[in-house]
């Protein structure tokens, strides 16, 4: 008797810790968290789980207490649909990533079919939004406005310098790169080298020679850090001075540690600095506290998680496809970003590209510093 009364209890709390369960909110960080792109994954993953934490203390989404699964997608496109599954199988409803175009592509077709909302940090290739879909968002901006800047940069800026355009064959590598191109030449200015390299190469000396050839002043990358690191590298070994205008992709760190000195004079595209936003000081606080530089898409990540919070409290419920209507509403959001709101697409109303240069910092270290 005695013990069929412990079994009672047992199953009792069982149930109860069921129910306490269910009542998660079960959102997701997917992106490279090994592999090459490693660092822009731990961006993701670090504003999203600093989000969490925030959010957590502060009672949670609607009451209920966030939980986080982790996705490596390794910057693989099947890799991320296979993640994009595990997370249906696990009853994830809301995800922050992929990083990469090529990935957050295919992956947003597995969440719109099951009821998932994907709001991404980095994914800038327009067909992401341009597909209808009804799920899928960005904190980040377009690359049809970023190739915009590069274009106008170009125009302004470049008078008489002989461009030569090169991309890495990924879908958000030449679309910025042939976003850039398509906008230059509607302008009247024409390249002197188009060219594709794959990703993942170390050698590039025949891409150096062909740039050598073609005279080009000034290179425009369609791609990542870590090949862009390698490129300028190989040009300063063969005694070029061709200054590197690329984007979004190579806002790491590990860019510098990659091309060397080399880097410096590299012209590069993004948003306004969000560790300027008065929004984000506390925030940054935090980070700082625990040895870690929010740097790039940290913070848009975190704005995610805000983003999340806030559209579930104004539908007054998680359902998705609820939140999801909130956030197409034009509905501003009060993020570490600063104020932001979305068209109907899920795209920002508001993103305005900059330029930056890396130089040699005050500290002594190489980083970027906005124009």
């Amino acid at each position: 008797m005695q013990k069929m009364w412990l079994s009672g209890l047992v199953l009792a709390a069982g149930l109860a810790w069921s129910g306490v369960a269910s009542a998660d909110v079960k959102i997701a960080v997917a992106g490279p968290i090994t592999g090459p792109n490693a660092a822009f994954g731990a961006q993701l993953k670090n504003g999203t789980e600093q989000a969490v934490e925030d959010i957590n203390a502060a009672g949670g989404i609607l009451g209920q207490k966030i939980v986080i699964s982790l996705g490596d997608d390794v910057s693989d496109p099947k890799q991320g649909v296979s993640i994009a599954n595990k997370f249906v199988g696990d009853g994830v409803k809301y995800v922050v990533g992929h990083f990469n175009s090529g990935v957050s592509i295919p992956a947003s077709e597995v969440y719109a079919e099951n009821g998932i909302v994907e709001i991404t940090p980095s994914a800038t290739n327009p067909k992401l939004t341009e597909r209808g879909l009804w799920n899928v968002f960005r904190t980040c901006g377009r690359d049809d406005q970023q190739g915009k800047l590069w274009s106008d940069y170009a125009v302004a800026n470049l008078k008489g310098k002989k461009i030569a355009v090169v991309h890495d064959k990924t879908t958000y590598g030449q679309g910025l790169a042939d976003a850039a191109k398509g906008f230059m030449n509607t302008a009247g200015i024409k390249e002197v080298l188009y060219e594709g390299v794959n990703a993942g190469e170390k050698d590039y000396s025949a891409l150096v020679s062909k740039i050598k050839a073609s005279g080009a002043d000034v290179l425009m990358w369609g791609g990542l850090h870590t090949e862009g690191g390698l490129i300028i590298r190989q040009l300063r070994d063969q005694g070029l001075k061709t200054v590197m205008l690329s984007g979004d992709g190579i806002t790491s760190a590990e860019f510098a540690t990659i091309g060397g000195e080399g880097v410096v004079g590299t012209l590069m595209s993004f948003g306004p600095d969000p560790l300027k936003s008065a929004a984000a000081k506390g925030v940054i606080e935090k980070f700082r506290a625990k040895k870690y530089e929010p740097e790039a898409y940290t913070l848009y990540s975190y704005a995610a998680v805000e983003i999340i919070k806030q559209a579930a409290e104004k539908a007054g419920t998680l359902d998705t496809k609820k939140v999801a209507d909130v956030i197409h509403s034009g509905f501003v959001f009060k993020t570490v970003l600063g104020d932001l709101s979305y068209d109907a697409k899920g795209d920002r109303k508001d993103v305005d590209y900059v330029m930056y240069t890396w130089k040699k910092l005050a500290d002594g270290k190489i980083g970027y510093e906005q124009n």
